[in-house]
């Protein structure tokens, strides 16, 4: 029998743990024979100077993990083991093209970024209330995997509030949750045969560009005139599926009118197989005017896949996304999915349901609008007074991000590292033009996000603004 010695002393590793690690290398080594029998309990820790539960607790992992097997009323035997083709352990050296830099941008940063969200004035401690509502009316619910959409009572609670909120007509049956826009896009363009062609605005959102391209879909940048995108060009490529932002547009900030709209609802009921994404993402933000209905509202022809997300209202960590399906997707959905684990977390989905059916949603929304308006407005006074005639504003009063074009002989990149150095993090519109064809020149044009800055922070954001742009 091998013999080893325990380091009593040793606080880090138990007794036990040490007798584990010292028979395993023995057995993985070949230090001790295949089949042979260990000493009992007692001889062991006899030998060892230790008690006999440590040794119990070591053999019972061997026995857990397979290096030894039992035989009753006779002991424990080291179990055939196969050694590694590779006797000689090697340390591995992690590639350097995967490492990860972690950086975590200091106090002195300012923000103009348009993905932020302003949560200095959520209402945690009401949102808490509703969470301990929901542990206490659902405990069966979190002790089990949800529906693969969501609970219905959650989507019941969506559907009602988008229909009185967007207009948008659908059952609680439409309504999938998931953890985000992208993977429940993921999920429903998954279903699609091959060769689909896709439309998408340009500039756009990038990362819903990647996803088709990804996916190996033939996906078609169009460009836009002054109410949205081009509906000649559409009608000229005729895709199945078209992506677009009518009520906001991203980045432009364009709002589509009610006759591009039209338009686009006419060309989507012309032929079998069309369908509008629509992405309704920060809508619930509109300055001086109520709401935009949303697309899906005026839809007659179950065309129109709307997309909501509680990102910009709550917080961007807060993933909880949602889609409303036509009845043909649906089912197939159901028939593709029904096996499906829902990816949100139940007691925050229950958690939200009664932090809507309070009340306390809408008074947050509200509450916020009111907040980004006033900090919007001083922005952009801020901007006119210090850039004068070196900027120009595309001033839509709505969501929580502009488009501003400045006078300057410095290129994007230029302008990207001048605003590291500044502590300044901001966003061009590069970025968002999907074919990267984007002029260089006298000009650069910047998306302006304001929810995530100080009010007092605004003045000293836009001096080192300044100083980036000259």
């Amino acid at each position: 029998m091998i013999f080893f010695q325990i380091d009593k002393k040793d606080k880090s590793n138990h007794i036990y743990q040490q007798i584990y690690k010292s028979l395993k290398e023995a057995i993985l080594e070949r230090k001790i024979p295949t089949n042979e029998k260990l000493p009992s309990k007692r001889k062991l820790a006899e030998k060892l100077g230790v008690s006999i539960n440590s040794v119990s607790n070591a053999y019972e992992q061997l026995l857990a993990e397979g290096y030894i097997y039992a035989i009753e009323r006779k002991g424990y035997y080291v179990e055939n083991i196969t050694q590694f083709n590779n006797q000689k352990e090697t340390k591995m050296n992690f590639p350097d093209d995967l490492k990860e830099e972690f950086s975590k941008k200091d106090e002195g940063w300012l923000s103009l970024s348009h993905m932020t969200a302003d949560i200095s004035m959520f209402p945690f401690k009401e949102w808490m209330k509703c969470e301990k509502i929901a542990i206490k009316n659902h405990k069966n619910e979190l002790s089990d995997i949800s529906h693969p959409q969501g609970p219905y009572l959650v989507r019941k609670t969506i559907s009602r509030m988008i229909a009185l909120t967007r207009g948008v007509k659908c059952e609680p049956e439409q309504v999938i949750i998931g953890p985000g826009t992208q993977p429940l896009l993921r999920q429903v363009l998954g279903m699609q045969r091959e060769n689909i062609k896709a439309a998408i605005e340009n500039p756009g959102y990038s990362r819903i560009y990647q996803l088709l391209k990804d996916m190996n879909f033939e996906v078609f940048p169009i460009d836009l005139d002054k109410k949205g995108i081009d509906i000649k060009k559409v009608e000229a490529l005729n895709p199945h599926f078209l992506f677009i932002t009518p009520s906001h547009q991203f980045p432009t900030g364009i709002i589509m009118p009610i006759s591009r709209r039209i338009e686009l609802l006419n060309w989507a009921s012309a032929s079998e197989g069309r369908y509008i994404v629509e992405d309704d993402y920060d809508s619930e933000f509109k300055y001086g005017t109520d709401n935009i209905p949303s697309l899906q509202s005026l839809d007659r022809n179950q065309r129109v896949i709307y997309a909501g997300t509680f990102s910009k209202t709550i917080m961007p960590s807060f993933r909880i996304s949602y889609l409303v399906l036509p009845p043909d997707l649906l089912r197939e959905y159901k028939r593709h999915f029904s096996y499906w684990i829902q990816g949100s977390n139940t007691l925050n989905l229950f958690t939200l349901h009664y932090f809507i059916e309070s009340g306390e949603y809408a008074k947050h929304v509200k509450r916020m609008n009111n907040h980004y308006e006033m900090k919007r407005e001083n922005l952009i006074k801020e901007l006119k007074w210090k850039f004068r005639n070196g900027i120009k504003i595309k001033n839509v009063p709505a969501g929580l991000h502009f488009i501003a074009e400045f006078k300057t002989d410095k290129g994007y990149k230029k302008i990207e590292e001048r605003a590291k150095k500044e502590k300044l993090e901001i966003y061009s519109m590069k970025r968002f033009n999907l074919l990267g064809n984007i002029e260089e020149g006298k000009k650069i044009i910047l998306i302006i996000g304001f929810a995530n800055i100080k009010n007092e922070d605004i003045p000293v954001a836009v001096d080192r603004l300044y100083r980036v742009i000259y």
